[in-house]
């Protein structure tokens, strides 16, 4: 039985396990990456969490047939070019894995690898055009054509959440202004509201905060709006908005079958699709021209392991 090593590095937690040919997750474990250490010392833990794994469920490590990392940060030819979290800047990730097993190492962004994980098991099933959009502390992204992950010429070709949105807008911390996830982010949703509570104090989620701003999350915000409260309707109206420039230049660009929402703020479910999708109504080019569908991710806890694993398959 072949089976492939998928592992999901995190800045907080490492998460690993061996995913079969079937796609089904066979074990996972996780320890703390206690990103202070030193890569060689982080990459030996990945290393051992998969040799691991193997002895306790009979596996040959013969029978591994490849790994998949996926990285919050950029990767190129299986050097992690930068990984801002761990302070990692061309670390040669591949070679160091392949000290300790010696297979067949692939490695990409996060969003792109959770993108792998929607085109086989989830929404963009199907897609000649596939885009997942991971709304959380930032936007993640990941695009997946013909099947295939697209990472773009130099490994940047998924950092979706800084697409220029907003000319002159707020600063960013890659440098640029007006980005993408600076509006349209879980955090950008919780900075409006905590402004709310503050300059608010009759309002709902102010009330729901318990008047204290740093209590506030985006997932409050939109359980006010769902109650019909009209001040964090107003919030998620504005947010929505931004969500839909930032989709826009996405469907202008690729032409996605699919925009898949996945992320924190997707909890939201059905009331952020149904906004989602009014905001695109007319924004597609040409008229009538059919444009991407948008959906919400099916991305679950292990969608990190096993879209690591599909790297590697």
């Amino acid at each position: 039985m072949m089976v492939y090593a998928g592992i999901d590095l995190g800045g907080m937690n490492i998460k690993a396990g061996l995913v079969g040919d079937n796609l089904q997750l066979i074990c996972k474990t996780s320890r703390p990456t206690d990103a202070q250490r030193s890569a060689d010392d982080i990459v030996a833990d990945m290393a051992d969490m998969i040799l691991s794994l193997a002895e306790e469920n009979g596996i040959a490590n013969e029978d591994i047939a490849g790994v998949g990392i996926g990285i919050p940060g950029v990767a190129k030819n299986g050097v992690v070019i930068e990984l801002v979290n761990l302070y990692w800047k061309n670390v040669p990730l591949a070679s160091a894995f392949q000290k300790h097993l010696d297979v067949p190492v692939f490695i990409d962004n996060d969003g792109t690898v959770a993108g792998v994980y929607e085109y086989h098991l989830g929404v963009l099933a199907g897609c000649k055009v596939g885009v997942l959009l991971t709304l959380g502390t930032g936007i993640g992204g990941g695009v997946v054509i013909d099947g295939k992950p697209f990472s773009g010429a130099h490994g940047l070709g998924t950092e979706l959440g800084h697409l220029p949105i907003v000319p002159g807008g707020h600063a960013c911390t890659c440098g640029n202004l007006g980005c993408f996830e600076r509006y349209a982010s879980a955090s950008a949703l919780v900075g409006v509201g905590r402004k709310c509570v503050v300059e608010r104090p009759e309002s709902m989620l102010c009330h729901e905060a318990g008047g204290d701003y740093r209590n506030v999350t985006a997932k409050m915000v939109f359980d006010c709006a769902k109650k019909g409260d009209a001040i964090a309707e107003a919030m998620v109206d504005e947010y929505v908005s931004y969500l839909a420039m930032g989709m826009t230049v996405l469907m202008n660009t690729l032409d996605p079958d699919v925009i898949a929402l996945g992320g924190g703020v997707s909890a939201a479910g059905g009331f952020l699709l149904d906004k989602a999708s009014a905001a695109m109504e007319g924004r597609g080019v040409f008229g009538g021209q059919q444009y991407a569908q948008i959906k919400i991710a099916k991305s679950g806890n292990d969608a990190g392991i096993i879209g690591a694993a599909m790297l590697a398959r």
